[in-house]
């Protein structure tokens, strides 16, 4: 089967029209910036290692964008092959990733947020409906355009993502950092969809409070705190956040996989409902981020993004290609301890 989107040369002139720029190390791809010489559009090559990577896991991947097309998601622009990686060529967000783009511009609301999350939200309904599961929602695979008046989130990386057919008993091998992972696939039991809307319970905790709520000292103990739910709302971090918005987290951050509600279901949470935009703002800046008007449900105070800074650089550092699958018996263990 041919790693291109067509059997066709048009993969290998891709290759030829790209320029690189800079890469960013993500496990077992190198992320480049690249820009096609005829029409200087900006995209971004995911090169994997063939190495590191089966060639039918890559293919999964380019089968599941090929037939995605949502404008919360990150589509697919063509792939190609070389001797030592796959490529697939990828649109680029031209304000980068979320919470870089949220430090950048400052002056966060829970408003703001709300619009953020429901943008994030509609591409996991839509993921959903064609029984897709993403299975690696994090700050870093959250992306941001602005080809409008209004920042548009983009969820993108979709190389751990499964489509589960009923009845599933698909279990995720999970690599690396469990820091946004759900119980579920700690365990090593069989995930579901409302595993993502776990992980976005934990992306909405970290945007709210600049804190990450399960990490530990170690990675055992950070799996441990996320088996047993253990996570607060330590009021110096969560001052000025709304009672609406920490019960929101409390609705994800469920431990059992049915009483997280789907995606649609959180859409329609009164927290999250769109605001109309106030009349300051009836002449949009297209280069600034709209601002929203207050409501019953949302505080519209600043929200300190101090903290953020230093959990992006944790982030930038950090290894997530460690297999953390020894640990079961461990957490099994305690886990038992407790009962």
């Amino acid at each position: 089967e041919p790693l291109t989107m067509a059997a066709n040369s048009s993969g290998k002139m891709a290759l030829m029209l790209l320029d690189h720029i800079k890469a960013n190390k993500l496990g077992a791809a190198l992320i480049y910036i690249a820009v096609v010489r005829g029409s200087k559009r900006t995209v971004a090559a995911k090169h994997v290692n063939k190495k590191l990577l089966r060639r039918e896991q890559v293919l999964q991947e380019i089968r599941l964008l090929q037939n995605l097309d949502h404008p919360n998601l990150v589509k697919l622009l063509d792939t190609y092959e070389t001797a030592s990686s796959y490529v697939l060529v990828l649109e680029m967000a031209d304000q980068g990733r979320f919470l870089d783009y949220i430090v950048s511009w400052g002056n966060l609301t829970e408003e703001k947020v709300a619009l953020y999350l429901r943008d994030i939200l509609e591409a996991l309904h839509y993921l959903h409906s064609w029984r897709i599961a993403h299975l690696d929602l994090k700050p870093e695979n959250i992306v941001v355009e602005h080809a409008s008046s209004q920042p548009v989130i983009k969820l993108t990386d979709f190389g751990d993502a499964v489509q589960l057919n009923p009845p599933s008993s698909y279990i995720h091998p999970l690599l690396g950092s469990p820091e946004f992972s759900a119980p579920e696939l700690i365990l090593g039991q069989p995930v579901s969809l409302t595993s993502d809307l776990w992980s976005l319970g934990v992306v909405t905790y970290v945007v709210l409070s600049g804190a990450s709520p399960f990490l530990d000292e170690s990675l055992e103990e950070t799996c441990l705190n996320i088996c047993r739910l253990d996570f607060s709302f330590p009021e110096d971090y969560f001052q000025g956040v709304s009672p609406a918005a920490r019960d929101f987290i409390c609705l994800l951050l469920r431990g059992e996989p049915e009483r997280r509600p789907p995606a649609a279901s959180c859409l329609e949470e009164p927290w999250l409902q769109p605001r109309s935009l106030s009349s300051s703002d009836s002449t949009l800046n297209p280069t600034q981020p709209p601002a929203l008007s207050p409501s019953r449900n949302h505080c519209g105070a600043h929200l300190d993004t101090s903290r953020l800074i230093s959990f992006i650089e944790r982030r930038k550092h950090q290894n997530d290609a460690r297999p953390i699958g020894t640990i079961k018996a461990f957490l099994h263990s305690r886990l038992l301890s407790q009962t």
